[in-house]
Protein backbone atom coordinates (compact mmCIF):
# COMPACT_ATOMS: atom_id res chain seq x y z
CA UNK A 1 0.00 0.00 0.00
CA UNK A 2 1.12 3.60 -0.81
CA UNK A 3 2.34 5.46 2.15
CA UNK A 4 0.09 8.13 0.67
CA UNK A 5 -3.17 6.09 1.91
CA UNK A 6 -1.81 4.99 4.80
CA UNK A 7 -3.30 6.58 8.34
CA UNK A 8 -0.77 8.39 10.07
CA UNK A 9 -1.07 9.07 13.79
CA UNK A 10 -1.33 12.32 15.20
CA UNK A 11 1.91 11.19 17.41
CA UNK A 12 4.03 11.49 14.20
CA UNK A 13 3.49 15.19 13.70
CA UNK A 14 4.19 15.91 17.13
CA UNK A 15 7.63 17.87 18.21
CA UNK A 16 9.70 15.62 19.71
CA UNK A 17 10.15 16.40 23.59
CA UNK A 18 13.68 16.27 24.52
CA UNK A 19 15.13 16.48 28.60
CA UNK A 20 16.03 20.02 30.17
CA UNK A 21 19.35 21.06 29.31
CA UNK A 22 22.43 20.34 32.27
CA UNK A 23 25.10 23.30 31.91
CA UNK A 24 28.17 21.83 31.74
CA UNK A 25 30.49 21.84 34.12
CA UNK A 26 30.86 21.82 37.99
CA UNK A 27 27.35 22.68 39.58
CA UNK A 28 28.51 25.35 42.14
CA UNK A 29 25.65 26.68 44.31
CA UNK A 30 24.99 29.05 46.87
CA UNK A 31 23.28 28.36 50.13
CA UNK A 32 20.27 30.23 48.65
CA UNK A 33 20.72 28.58 45.29
CA UNK A 34 20.32 24.99 47.09
CA UNK A 35 17.06 26.18 48.84
CA UNK A 36 15.46 27.45 46.32
CA UNK A 37 16.75 23.90 44.16
CA UNK A 38 14.74 22.10 46.90
CA UNK A 39 11.71 24.39 46.80
CA UNK A 40 11.20 23.27 43.08
CA UNK A 41 11.77 19.62 44.07
CA UNK A 42 8.67 20.01 46.62
CA UNK A 43 6.69 22.11 44.24
CA UNK A 44 7.28 19.82 41.76
CA UNK A 45 6.84 16.55 43.62
CA UNK A 46 3.61 18.10 44.75
CA UNK A 47 2.32 18.93 41.32
CA UNK A 48 3.07 15.29 40.03
CA UNK A 49 1.22 13.90 42.86
CA UNK A 50 -1.86 16.04 42.34
CA UNK A 51 -1.84 15.03 38.52
CA UNK A 52 -3.13 16.16 35.61
CA UNK A 53 -3.65 15.31 31.73
CA UNK A 54 -0.66 12.78 31.19
CA UNK A 55 0.93 15.62 28.79
CA UNK A 56 1.45 17.63 31.67
CA UNK A 57 2.38 15.02 33.66
CA UNK A 58 4.92 13.96 31.28
CA UNK A 59 6.35 17.43 31.46
CA UNK A 60 6.02 17.98 35.39
CA UNK A 61 8.30 14.58 35.70
CA UNK A 62 11.04 15.86 33.02
CA UNK A 63 11.28 18.93 35.50
CA UNK A 64 11.56 17.01 38.03
CA UNK A 65 14.34 14.79 36.39
CA UNK A 66 15.75 17.73 35.97
CA UNK A 67 15.90 19.47 39.45
CA UNK A 68 16.87 15.69 41.17
CA UNK A 69 20.18 15.79 38.87
CA UNK A 70 20.75 19.09 39.78
CA UNK A 71 19.82 18.57 43.75
CA UNK A 72 22.15 15.42 43.59
CA UNK A 73 25.15 17.05 41.52
CA UNK A 74 25.24 20.73 43.86
CA UNK A 75 28.52 21.50 45.27
CA UNK A 76 28.52 24.11 47.89
CA UNK A 77 30.29 26.57 46.52
CA UNK A 78 34.03 27.68 48.81
CA UNK A 79 33.37 31.12 50.73
CA UNK A 80 35.61 33.48 49.11
CA UNK A 81 38.45 35.32 51.24
CA UNK A 82 37.17 38.07 52.35
CA UNK A 83 37.44 41.54 49.69
CA UNK A 84 37.73 38.97 46.87
CA UNK A 85 35.35 38.25 44.03
CA UNK A 86 33.92 34.28 44.30
CA UNK A 87 30.86 32.68 43.96
CA UNK A 88 28.25 34.58 46.47
CA UNK A 89 29.89 37.86 46.08
CA UNK A 90 28.27 40.82 45.44
CA UNK A 91 30.23 43.27 43.24
CA UNK A 92 30.13 47.03 42.50
CA UNK A 93 32.27 47.49 39.43
CA UNK A 94 32.63 50.26 36.84
CA UNK A 95 32.32 49.33 33.06
CA UNK A 96 33.15 51.30 30.74
CA UNK A 97 31.72 54.31 32.30
CA UNK A 98 28.67 53.17 34.26
CA UNK A 99 28.73 51.72 37.62
CA UNK A 100 26.81 48.55 38.05
CA UNK A 101 26.41 45.69 40.92
CA UNK A 102 26.62 42.25 40.64
CA UNK A 103 26.07 39.06 42.61
CA UNK A 104 27.25 36.05 41.52
CA UNK A 105 25.86 32.72 41.63
CA UNK A 106 25.37 29.28 40.66
CA UNK A 107 23.51 28.57 37.08
CA UNK A 108 20.20 27.88 38.44
CA UNK A 109 20.28 30.89 40.52
CA UNK A 110 21.10 33.17 38.01
CA UNK A 111 18.72 35.76 37.28
CA UNK A 112 20.47 38.80 35.27
CA UNK A 113 17.57 41.36 35.28
CA UNK A 114 17.96 41.20 39.09
CA UNK A 115 21.94 41.51 39.09
CA UNK A 116 22.42 38.10 39.78
CA UNK A 117 25.33 36.44 36.92
CA UNK A 118 26.35 32.85 37.00
CA UNK A 119 29.39 32.39 37.73
CA UNK A 120 30.60 30.41 34.42
CA UNK A 121 29.47 33.73 32.44
CA UNK A 122 31.77 35.69 30.69
CA UNK A 123 31.54 39.07 33.15
CA UNK A 124 31.24 37.07 36.13
CA UNK A 125 34.67 34.56 34.82
CA UNK A 126 36.41 38.07 34.21
CA UNK A 127 35.70 39.33 38.03
CA UNK A 128 36.61 36.28 39.99
CA UNK A 129 39.42 36.59 42.28
CA UNK A 130 39.53 40.48 41.80
CA UNK A 131 39.69 42.47 44.81
CA UNK A 132 38.19 46.11 45.57
CA UNK A 133 40.96 48.55 42.99
CA UNK A 134 41.66 45.84 40.35
CA UNK A 135 40.85 46.37 36.82
CA UNK A 136 40.38 43.45 34.34
CA UNK A 137 39.98 43.27 30.48
CA UNK A 138 36.55 41.95 29.05
CA UNK A 139 34.52 42.41 25.89
CA UNK A 140 38.38 42.85 24.26
CA UNK A 141 39.16 45.97 25.87
CA UNK A 142 41.76 46.28 28.29
CA UNK A 143 40.98 46.89 31.97
CA UNK A 144 37.49 48.51 30.79
CA UNK A 145 36.35 46.64 34.09
CA UNK A 146 37.15 48.66 37.75
CA UNK A 147 36.41 46.74 40.98
CA UNK A 148 34.82 49.38 42.87
CA UNK A 149 33.68 46.90 45.99
CA UNK A 150 33.08 43.54 47.03
CA UNK A 151 31.24 42.27 49.36
CA UNK A 152 29.35 38.93 50.70
CA UNK A 153 25.73 38.35 49.49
Amino acid sequence: MSVAFRRESDEEHLEPKFELPIPPGPNYVTPTGLAQIEARLAALEAAVEAGGTDEQVKALRRDLRYWHQRHSSAIPAPHPAAGTVGIGSTVTFTLRGKRQTMTITGHDEADPARGKIAFASPLARALLGLSAGDFADFGGAEESIEINEVSAA
